[in-house]
Parts: structure tokens; sequence; C-alpha cells
């Protein structure tokens, strides 16, 4: 094991961070100047290591930190990695990192980065073989010097350091405190046995005189006790006769209290329902005022509608006549109108028919005409042309010139045809237009009919909603009493159950069930006495039983209970206990198993969820039948106690008891107020839920009055429309004829255009077969022949077109007629006559106003029945309230009388019960002052009450004074005398004892003391052996030519010769006892190994140096360490002594089996030779550093400071 690396920051001159790079195994050496800092770098090494810096203050703290210029240091700390490749450090680790850091208030050890104590270190040190008595393997400036400059007893004071008698020693040191403190108190138990031999001489006196006290306070004593036993009889039979009086006296005024709260509740009951009755007869005059209204409102309107309903019926007999007439009119018009359509549906096929042939003969007199014109058109241009060719060219131009002219009409032919075939489209769609324009018309009486229906209905449905909405409006205006009434009753109930609790609590339980409601709490449950259910039979003792805990808040942890507190601070408003479920702890209780003891906590209904906090209240504490079994169940099984009538017994033994006026009721208060706000709840809810049916209602009004306005529009829009439908009608028909006589023209100018274009086409035909024919100057006979036929057949078809012209005409002429008479005068007609019956309808109101009028007046008529109705039980209702309040008035002034009676004959049993309780009081203070008397006279004797059980009262008082003049005379008497004999005698015994305890103890050890300095006076002579050998060996190998020794030194001893000094030591030294050693010499001689040697006082400073570090050398070699750490070591040794010392530094580091580490400063070459590692110490910027260098740069700063 060897140092691996050290870190320092903030120590002394150590700033900023220093790490040094690793140390060799074997021999390193550090040079630098003085004030560079190499002592601080040994310092830092002790700082970790040693025990130089402990129990500092705050001015040797701050020493410690580097002072320079910049940021002030806090704290500093040195770090050294030890290499544990050995396992010298038992951490199972190759590396051991001990770090100690300080600052001006912490002072902390870490063992491989965590913490540790500095005990643990120490130990962790000490095992791997740093010992804490030899402290020699760090070797710091001046400690040679001082070893140089040591006298022979320091020297002996240092082998005994080394030698460990430390632990001897005060082992000793306390072993004879020890004694000490066991003389002293040997001294003081001596001094106590004499005083209580003395004590025990006069107490043997005082005995005799105590015993003949003691018979004559006996005798006194008995006596009192008779006297006093006898006046406690005569109390207890009057406190029985009391008691007897009292229990009598409380089944009276039980009964009786039992009679006042039965009236009591029966006169609540009475008034509750006198007050409802009251209520309800309100409720009644209220409905029965809103019925009258609703009759007269109803008498007014039923009034109102049977004029309308007889000025109708009246005026239905005109409109009957009228009716008449305009069915008379109307139906000759129908059948004027039929006869002409009729007339007009044979006319007008023949007319067709005429028009066909017509037509067929027009085109054959026009193709015979075309055909005689071409043949007289060929035969004049036979002359007019000299040939065939000029004949042919003139017929091709012709045919050229015709073909423009025949596609101009073949063009004309389509448009004419898509002009005839729109219109007849067009003709189409209007008489369809018309055809639901008449059919309007005609279903315009069913159609006025079906919505005068839906307006009924409409009116039907405005009319229930408004029912129902008055409905709910009576309902909301008796639920604002009825709450309002409620509300009344709830102030009055929590004013009776604020009375019960003081103000701040009352305040707290109001504030706790706002802020509940206000923020939404979950997790607040309630008070204690809303969350639980008991019968009426154990109210009283549940209430004696719980308290104030009755108003204990439940909730369900704390921090619900911590938001509630919270806000009750900031607001300012009361105090509240809570019980936070996840809290309580309720302590298991012993209850009794027994027909007279009843759990408490049984009795009472409540929800599981609450179970802790209901053990917390009521869980110890038990229903007893009465008082004396509820003591004895609270003494035996630490229970509380109660009794039905509210009297209870602690588990401590208190008692409370008496009267309670039940009137003020806690449980009741509670069970009242929650009724009433739950009644107040329920009503405001209700009243929320018909405010919101009204505002549905209204909106369901406003939507039935706005159906109701939309059909009356409609049907307005409806009556106003006919008008404007009969205009329509007839724009329509006019619009149809014309665009018929359009279309008539248009089939003209189409078959004109037929015929046209035959013409055309057949004069193309006949030039393209004339142009293939021959040329001739006149006609062929064909030609000839075809052309006189085509004369005479022209003639007969003109006549017979004018004979078919004729009779067609005429049908032409009636047709016309009858259409022209048709549509525009009989169907205006028949419009007319329609648009006047619907006119007279609309006019006169009709059948369907009247219905209307009729189903209205009935509507009212039933509503005035229902509201009579009503108004009959209304009255009946009132008749029967009325009567029944005062029947009820009348038995509650008779509760009233009984009750004054009552409450006359509770209050004259209380003032006796009062009287008796006075006197049972006097008595039982009594009772309990002779208790007290019979208790001071303290044990009695055997017999004392029966030896003078017969003797007369008289005879024993006048025997007590006698008894009581002769204890007079022992006034001075020690009555402790025996129990102080008794005392003073266990306490010689136990001080006799406790005295051999401590002499057994002196002897254990003064053998103690014997062995620790046998043991001691080993240790040193053995360490003497060791070191002086040592001595011997290592001053040998320093000086070869030379001899060293350690001589001892003793009181005895005379000036002598050094061997006989040597043979004293060799021949007597285990003879004598180590105390008789003065000192220890040393005796050398450098120059032979024969010649007389020399004391450490008569050699040169250089030679001094050298004994001294050869004696550090031998007690390392006694006691060896992992590592050295020496500090100029070699500045006083001449030139070859410190070649010498370099050599066996050297020599030890190099060893195979005892191979050291070694770190040192110097300021000479010798150690530099030998090193296997050197470093330089560097001081800049007010810090200083440690760096590696080379062995020739460490020695070229040497021989620097040489110069």
């Amino acid at each position: 094991m060897h140092i691996k690396q050290i870190i320092i920051q903030g120590f002394k001159s150590y700033k900023d961070q220093t790490v040094i790079e690793p140390f060799s195994p074997k021999h390193n050496v550090i040079v630098g100047r003085n004030g560079s800092g190499k002592s601080n770098f040994f310092a830092a090494i002790r700082f970790v290591l040693s025990d130089a810096y402990t129990q500092m203050g705050r001015e040797e703290r701050g020493a410690l930190l580097h002072e320079g210029a910049g940021a002030a240091v806090m704290s500093a700390f040195v770090e050294i990695i030890f290499d544990n490749s050995d396992d010298r450090f038992p951490t199972g680790k190759n590396e051991l990192i001990l770090r100690r850091t300080i600052g001006m208030k912490k002072d902390e050890y870490s063992l491989d980065r965590k913490n540790a104590t500095k005990t643990d270190v120490m130990n962790l040190l000490e095992s791997a073989g740093f010992s804490r008595s030899n402290p020699y393997y760090i070797v710091p400036q001046g400690r040679v010097t001082a070893l140089t400059n040591m006298k022979d007893n320091e020297r002996l004071l240092l082998l005994k350091e080394v030698a460990g008698t430390q632990v001897y020693e005060a082992r000793r040191t306390d072993s004879l405190k020890i004694m000490t403190e066991t003389n002293n108190k040997r001294e003081k138990i001596d001094e106590l046995l004499n005083y209580i031999q003395e004590r025990l001489s006069e107490l043997e006196e005082e005995k005799e005189e105590l015993k003949d006290y003691q018979e004559k306070d006996k005798e006194r004593r008995c006596l009192q006790y008779t006297i006093d036993h006898r006046e406690q009889l005569a109390i207890s039979d009057e406190l029985d006769n009391l008691e007897e009086q009292r229990t009598a006296g409380v089944e009276g005024t039980d009964d009786s209290e039992e009679r006042f709260r039965q009236g009591d509740k029966e006169l609540a009951g009475i008034q509750a329902e006198i007050n409802e009755l009251k209520q309800q007869v309100e409720f009644l005059k209220v409905d029965r005022k809103q019925l009258e209204t609703e009759r007269k409102d109803n008498s007014r309107a039923k009034a109102k509608i049977e004029l309308d309903v007889k000025n109708l019926t009246a005026g239905q007999s005109a409109a009957q006549q009228a009716r008449s007439r305009y069915r008379s009119d109307l139906e000759s018009l129908e059948a004027s109108i039929q006869q002409h359509e009729q007339e007009l549906a044979e006319i007008t096929p023949q007319y067709d028919a005429r028009i066909q042939e017509e037509t067929t003969l027009k085109g054959e007199l026009e193709s015979a005409e075309a055909t005689r014109q071409r043949l007289y058109a060929k035969q004049g241009r036979n002359a007019r042309f000299r040939n065939k060719r000029e004949r042919d060219d003139w017929l091709r131009a012709e045919i050229n010139n015709s073909y423009p002219q025949l596609a101009k009409v073949k063009a004309v032919r389509v448009q004419t045809a898509e002009d005839i075939a729109e219109l007849e489209r067009d003709i189409a769609d209007t008489e369809d237009a018309i055809a639901q324009l008449r059919e309007q018309l005609e279903g315009r009486g069913s159609n006025n009919e079906a919505m005068q229906s839906q307006i009924q209905e409409a009116k039907s449905e405005r009319d229930r909603l408004m029912d129902e909405r008055k409905e709910l409006w009576r309902e909301d205006a008796k639920l604002d009493s009825v709450l309002s009434n409620a509300s009344n009753e709830l102030r009055r109930a929590e004013q009776t159950l604020s009375h019960t609790m003081d103000q701040n609590t009352s305040r707290g339980l109001a504030a706790v069930r706002r802020i509940k409601q206000q923020h939404k709490l979950d997790g607040v449950y309630g008070t204690l006495a809303e969350l639980f259910d008991v019968p009426d039979r154990f109210k009283r003792a549940v209430e004696v039983t719980a308290g104030q805990s009755l108003f204990h808040y439940v909730v369900d942890n704390d921090e619900a209970a911590s938001k509630v507190i919270d806000i009750l601070q900031r607001e300012k408003a009361g105090r509240i206990t809570f019980m936070p479920l996840n809290r309580l702890r309720p302590k298991s209780t012993n209850v009794p198993q027994a027909n007279d003891a009843i759990p408490m906590i049984e009795k009472l209904k409540f929800d599981p969820a609450y179970l802790k906090a209901f053990q917390q209240v009521f869980g110890g504490t038990i229903i007893c039948p009465n008082l004396q079994i509820a003591g004895q169940y609270a003494r035996s099984h630490a229970v509380n106690g109660v009794t039905l009538e509210g009297d209870r017994s602690d588990k401590k033994g208190a008692f409370t008891g008496g009267s309670i006026d039940t009137k003020y009721s806690r449980l009741e208060a509670v069970r009242t107020v929650s009724k009433w706000r739950d009644e107040c709840d329920s009503h405001k809810a209700r009243s929320v839920e018909i405010k919101r049916t009204l505002e549905r209602k209204d909106q369901e009004i406003t939507r039935a009055l706005g159906n109701l306005q939309k059909l009356e529009q409609k049907r307005v829009q409806q009556e106003n429309s006919y008008g404007p439908l009969l205009q329509e009608l007839r724009s329509k028909n006019n619009e149809v004829q014309n665009k018929k006589d359009t279309l008539d023209s248009k089939h003209r100018a189409s078959t004109k255009i037929e015929a046209n274009m035959k013409a055309l086409t057949d004069q193309q035909n006949a030039h393209e077969a004339e142009i293939g024919s021959e040329f001739k100057k006149a006609l062929t006979a064909d030609e000839e022949t075809q052309l006189e036929n085509l004369s005479s057949t022209v003639q007969d078809l003109r006549q017979q077109c004018a004979r078919l012209s004729t009779a067609r005409s005429d049908l032409e002429s009636r047709k016309k007629i009858l259409e022209i008479e048709l549509r525009e005068e009989l169907r205006p007609r028949l419009d007319q006559l329609q648009a006047q019956e619907f006119d007279d309808r609309a006019s006169t109101g009709g059948q369907g106003t009247l219905q209307e009028s009729q189903t209205e007046l009935k509507r009212i008529n039933k509503r005035i029945a229902t509201a009579e109705a009503k108004l009959a039980e209304l009255d009946s209702s009132l008749e029967t309230s009325t009567t029944r309040i005062s029947e009820l008035e009348r038995r509650q002034s008779d509760t009233k009388s009984a009750l004054d009676e009552i409450a006359l004959t509770i209050e004259k049993s209380q003032k006796r019960t009062e009287k008796s309780i006075r006197k049972r009081r006097i008595l039982a203070q009594q009772a309990s002052e002779v208790s007290a008397r019979i208790r001071d006279l303290g044990i009695l004797p055997h017999g004392a009450l029966e030896k003078y059980e017969k003797a007369k009262s008289d005879t024993i008082v006048k025997r007590l004074h006698k008894v009581n003049e002769a204890l007079k005379k022992y006034g001075h008497v020690n009555k402790k005398a025996f129990e102080q004999y008794n005392n003073f005698t266990e306490q010689r015994e136990s001080l006799t004892s406790r005295r051999g305890e401590l002499d057994g103890s002196q002897k254990s050890i003064e053998e103690l003391i014997s062995v620790l300095d046998q043991r001691k006076d080993e240790a040193i002579e053995r360490t003497f052996k060791q070191v002086s050998r040592e001595f011997a060996k290592v001053f040998e190998k320093l000086v070869p030519a030379g001899r060293g020794r350690l001589v001892i030194q003793r009181k005895a001893d005379r000036v002598a010769e050094a061997e006989e000094e040597e043979e004293e030591e060799e021949g007597a030294g285990r003879k004598d006892s180590v105390e008789n050693y003065t000192g220890v010499g040393i005796s050398v001689s450098f120059n032979s190994k024969h010649d007389d040697q020399q004391r450490i006082q008569q050699l040169s400073g250089g030679q001094k140096s050298l004994c001294a570090l050869a004696l550090v050398f031998a007690i390392q070699q006694c006691d060896p360490a992992p590592f050295y750490l020496f500090d100029e070591i070699d500045a006083n040794l001449d030139a070859q002594y410190r070649t010498a010392v370099a050599q066996h530094l050297r020599d030890i580091s190099s060893s195979s089996n005892e191979g050291a580490q070694f770190i040192c400063t110097t300021f000479r070459p010798e150690m530099l030779h030998v090193a296997q590692k050197c470093y330089g110490v560097r001081y800049q910027r007010k810090s200083s550093s440690v760096v590696v260098v080379t062995r020739e740069e460490a020695l070229e700063f040497v021989e620097g400071e040489k110069q």
C-alpha cells in the first residue's frame, strides 16, 4: 500500500485545485524554495492522517483556509488516494479515496466519496498499520532538531510513547480515581454507621414509652369509632328515608312530566293542524276569488257570443234565399254552357272534316293548275329557242335557280313546324294551368271549411294551454304562501336550536352549510346529530352522552376540514369542531355482555361509512336501568354508564344527574330544523319546477298564438286570392284563344308552304324530264290531250272547292259564335256567380262562423259550469275547515288549562325535591365528615365494635373524655419510634453490606493496578530492547566505521564507565522496576568499534543529527508504516552522512520484503541521486502548485540554491 495521488484545494497556500501526478511507490523527493509551500504540502497530509488538527476554534479553522486576493475561500479539502492492491485497507477495492473537508462551520471526512466519521477514519488507518503511539512515519521540519536536543528523560518518555504505555497509564489513572472514590464512600459509610448506632440506642428508650401511648390510643380510637359508627348508622337511615321519599316523588314527577310532554306534544300537534287548516282556508279563499273572477269573465264572454249567434242566425235566412236564387241561376247557366259545349262538340268534327276535304281539293286544284301552266310554258318556250342546246341550257339555269327557292321554302317549312309544335306545347301548359285554377276555384269551399276546422283546433289548443297556465299560476301562488310559512318555521326552529349551543358554533354551522353549497365541496357530510336516528325512548340518554359533540361536523378527511377552516377564518364566520374520518382512531372498549347493559351505539341508526365518528362519541357508553348499575359497570369495565332519565356515571367515578327540561331537547331541535329545511328545500325545488313549467307553457302559448295567427292570415289570404284567381283564369283563357288562333294561321301557312314546295319540286322534275326529251316547236299529242283534260279537271275542281268553302264557312261561323258565347258570356258569368256565392258567404259569416260561435258558446257554458261546481266545492271545504278550526281552538284551550295544572303540580314537586336535596346534601356532608373521622382512626384492633356494642352512648362519651385526658401526658412521645428503629436497622444492615462490597472492590482495583504496572514495565523493556537493537544496526549501516547503542539510566546509578553500565543493564535489567528508570542515553563512536564511546552531548551538530535520524529509523523499524514523510531531515547532516542516509532510504524503499514509500523534501543533491521520482513546488500569483520535474531539473534547482 502507498500514496498514489494527492489533490489539494483551498488549503493554506494551495488556492486552486492542485492534482499531483501519481507518486512512485518507492522514493519520491520534493524540492522548492523556502515559502513556496513544501511544508504546507506536508501539513495537508498531516491534516488528513494525523491528530494534529483536532478541536480547532474559528480562528484556527480560518488559518487553514487560503488567504489572498480575489474571492474569499469558504472551504478547503485535501484528498489522498491510496493504492490498495495489497488489500491492506479492508475495503475490497484496489483504491481508497480519503478526503477531509474543512470550512468555518464544518469539518467532514469521506471514504470513497461517502461521508464518514473521524473515528471510522482513524480505525481504518490503524487497521492498515498507522499507529497512533508511533507518529514518526511523518517527520515534519524541526522534528530531527528536537530529537537532537532532547534530554535523556525526554527520550525515555518518547520510548514509553512508542511502547504504547499511554493505554496502561490511562487505565491505571482511571483505577486510581475509582479507588479514591471508593475510599471516600467507605468513610461516609463509617460516619453513617456511627450515627445510626447512636440513634438506635436512643430509639430503644422511646419504644417503651410509645407502647404505653399506643395502648391508650387504641382504646381512644375504639371509643371514637363506636360513637362515629352509631352516628353514621343514624345518618344512613335518614338518607334511606329521604331516598324513598325522593323515589316516590320522582315517580310522581316523572308521571306528571310524561303527561306534560304528551300534552305539550298534543298541543303542538293541534297548533300545527290549526296552522295548516288556516293556510288551507287562505288557499281556498284565494281559489274562490280567482274562480269568481273567471266566472264573471266567462259570463261576459257568454253574453257577447250569444248576441253574435243571434245575429248570425238572423242573417242566415236571408243568406238561404240568396243562395236559392244563386243556385237557380247557376243551374240555368250550367245547362246553357253544357248545351253550347255539346253543340260545339258536334260541329267541331264536321268543321275539321270540311277543312280537310277543302285542303285536299285545293291541293289537287293547284297541282292541276301547275301542270297546265307548265304545259303552256313549254309550249311558249319551244318557239323561243332555236335548238335543243339553248333550250337545255335555259332549263338547267331554271333548275339551278329553283334550288335556292326550294331551300328557302324548306327552311320556312321547318321553322313553321317548330312554331306549331311550340304553340301546341304552350297551349297544353296553359290549359293545364287553367284546369288547376278551376280546381282551386271549385275546391275553394272545402278548403275554407278545412281552414276553419284548423283555426278552431288552434283556438282549442290555445285555450287548453292558457287553462293549464292558470292552474300553474294558482299552484305557484299557493306554493309561495306555503314556502313563506315553512321559511318562518325554519327560522324559528333554527333560533331554538341556536339557543342550545354557543353563538360561535351556531354561526359556524350556518357558514359551513353555505360554504358547502357555494363551493360544492365533496366529503363534507354534516353534524353528528344530523347523521343518525334514535328511538324516542333513548333520546335523553343519547343527548346527555354526546353533549356538544352532537354539533361536531363529520368530514371525509383532514384536507376537507382544512379547506372549510381556511374559509371560516378568512370570513370570520364562527368556529366548528370537525371529525375527519381518516384521522379518527376510536379506542376499543370492554362492553359488558349483560341484559342490564345495552351498548348505546346499537340503538343508533346511521350510515356505516360514519362508524368511526359514532364509535368515537358513543362507543364507550352503555345504557343501564339505574344509576347504581351504571356506576358498577363504569368501575368494573371502564365504560360510561347512562340511564334512560339522563343520569350518568363516568368511568373516572363522577356521577352526573338531575332534572332535565325536555322542552329544550337538542336532538328534537335538530330534527325540527331538518324537517323544516327539507320541506323548504322540497317547496323551493317544486317552485323552481313550476316556474320552469310556466316558462315552457308561455313558450307553448306563444307558439300556439303564432300558429293561430298564421292560420288566420292564411284564411285571409285565401279569401283575398279569389279575385286574382278569376282574373288569372280570364287571362289564361284569352291567352289560350290567341294561341289557338295563331296556331290555325300557322297551319294554313304550313299548308301553303307545302303546296309551294310541291309546285317547285314538280317544276324541277318537269324541267329535268324536258331536258331528256327531244326539241320540238309544238307540244306532243299526249301533251295536247293532257292539256285539254287538265282544263276540264280544273273547272270541276273549282266548282267543288266553291261548294266545300260555302259549307265550311257556315260551320266556321256557327263554331265561332259558340266559342265566343262560351268565352265571353257564359263562363265569365259562371265565375261571377261562384265569386258572388263566396263573397256572400264571407260577408254573412257563413255556416262555419255560426258553428264556430256555437262551439265557443258550448265551451264557455262548460267552463262556467265547472267554475260553479268548483265554487260549490270550495264553499263546502271552507265551511268544513272553519268548523274544524273552531273545534281545534276549543280543544287547544282545554289542553292549555290541563297543562297549566300539570305544570303547577310539577313546580310544587320540584320545590319539595329541592328541599329534600338540600337536606340530603347536608346529611351527605355529615356522613362524609363521619367517614373521614373513621378513616382518620386508621386500622382498628380486632373486635373494636363488639367491645362497646352494648354500652350506652353517655358512658362511652365519659370514658372517651378520661382517655383523652390520659393521652395529654404523652404529647412529647415519638410516635414513629418503631418505624424509625426498623428503618435505621435496615439502613445499618444495608451500609454494612455496602462497605463489604467496597472493600472487595478496592482489593480488585489494587490487583488490576499491579497487573497494569507489570504489563507496562514489560512493554517498555521490550520496546527498549527492540529500539536499542535496531539503533545499533542502523548506526552501523550509516557509520560503517563506528558503533552506537542506547543506554538506560536508573536512579541508583552513579557516573561509571560504559562497560559497567552495559553489564548492569544485562545483569539486572529484568530485576529493577521501570519506575527506577530516569532516562535513555545515546553512546556512539564514529571512528572505531573499540574506542571509547561518547555521549551525544559530546558530539558535533551533524553527528547529533545523524544519531537522531538513527533513532527515528530504529523506531520505524520496530513499528513499520506503509509510507514515510520526511521534511528536510538531511538539513544538518554532513555530506558523507547525507549520502549514507540517502542510500539507507533507497535500500528500505527497494526492499522486497519491507519496502516502504518515502516522500521527502530536501535542499541537498544526495537524495535526488537515489530518488525514483522528483517533484517541484512552485508559488505563483499567491498560490502554490506541485509539478513533476526531472532529476536534472531538481539538481539544477538545488545547485542554484547553494549559490
